[in-house]
Formats: structure tokens, C-alpha cells, sequence
């Protein structure tokens, strides 16, 4: 195509254009996809390993030396500790995250607001119960989910009437 002319940057535009609506439309269907699969059964929808866990033959199994930090984390949150605290006392520590780096209190949030943790998954709106072991009972997770509330949080949905 000669882009030099009108008549074939007009052609190149359009084929751009096609390409983008291509583009859009597999981003469509696989959000439609992933939509479906945590509809019906809550399946893992990919994710980055959660810390706690390691991913093995597909399932998602249980990191202990990570899992005593995770009941250590509800723990502290539910005696009164700040997620300021824990960060500090994990960093003092000098405890890595599952990347090797310190701990921020966001770390510390999302680790509490997730209900993998307690033997869930959690896509978008939908939240299944998993076959993977949980790390915290329910009554933990739902327990912090009360504090977090409390405290002025954006708590995760309580698993439990």
C-alpha cells in the first residue's frame, strides 16, 4: 500500500480498525468465558500464586511455613493489631513476601479481604466454594470482614448468614 497517497492511508486505517475490533472482540469472549467458569463451578481463573499457597498438578496446595504467617496475620488483625502493625512486625522480621520484597499494608488487605483463604474463590462478583485446603476457618475470615468494616474498611463479602 502506497501511504503516501489518501486513497491508501484510508486503506490502512481500515485494516487498522479491523484489527482492533478483532483484538476487542477475543477480549469479549474470554472475559465471557471467565464469567461463565466462576459462575458455574469457581474454578482457578488465573491468578499469581497467593501467598500461602504453591501450585501444584493444578491445584492449589498448602505452603506451611507461608500458611503459619497467614493465621498469624488474622490473628493479630483480630486482637486488635493494625494492618500498620503487622506490616511492621513482618518487615522487622524480615520475612519476604512471595516476591522477596516487604510487606505494605495493601499486602496485608488484600491478604485479609480474600476468601481463598478461608477455602474460596473470589472472581469479580462471584465467590465459590473451592476444593483446595483452606488456611483460616470461616469464622475468622467473616470475623475480620466485621472489623474491617468497623474500622471504616472496604470489607470482602461475609461467607456466612
Amino acid at each position: 500500500l502506497d501511504t503516501s497517497t489518501a486513497m491508501g492511508r484510508f486503506v490502512m486505517d481500515i485494516i487498522q480498525r479491523i484489527a482492533q475490533l478483532e483484538s476487542e472482540q477475543i477480549g469479549e469472549r474470554v472475559y465471557i468465558g471467565m464469567e461463565q467458569k466462576a459462575k458455574i463451578n469457581g474454578g482457578v481463573l488465573g491468578f499469581n500464586i497467593p501467598y500461602g499457597y504453591n501450585y501444584v498438578d493444578g491445584k492449589l496446595r498448602i505452603k506451611p511455613d507461608e500458611a503459619t504467617t497467614i493465621k498469624e496475620m488474622y490473628s493479630w488483625y483480630l486482637s486488635g493489631k493494625s494492618m500498620g502493625e503487622i506490616t511492621k512486625i513482618l518487615n522487622d522480621a524480615k520475612l519476604p513476601t512471595k516476591r522477596g520484597r516487604l510487606w505494605a499494608k495493601k499486602t496485608i488487605s488484600t491478604i485479609l479481604k480474600n476468601p481463598l483463604y478461608c477455602g474460596y474463590l473470589h472472581w469479580e462478583e462471584y465467590v465459590n466454594k473451592s476444593d483446595h485446603d483452606p488456611i483460616i476457618t470461616v469464622q475468622d475470615f467473616d470475623n475480620v470482614q466485621h472489623l474491617l468494616a468497623t474500622h471504616g474498611g472496604h470489607p470482602a463479602k461475609i461467607l456466612t448468614k
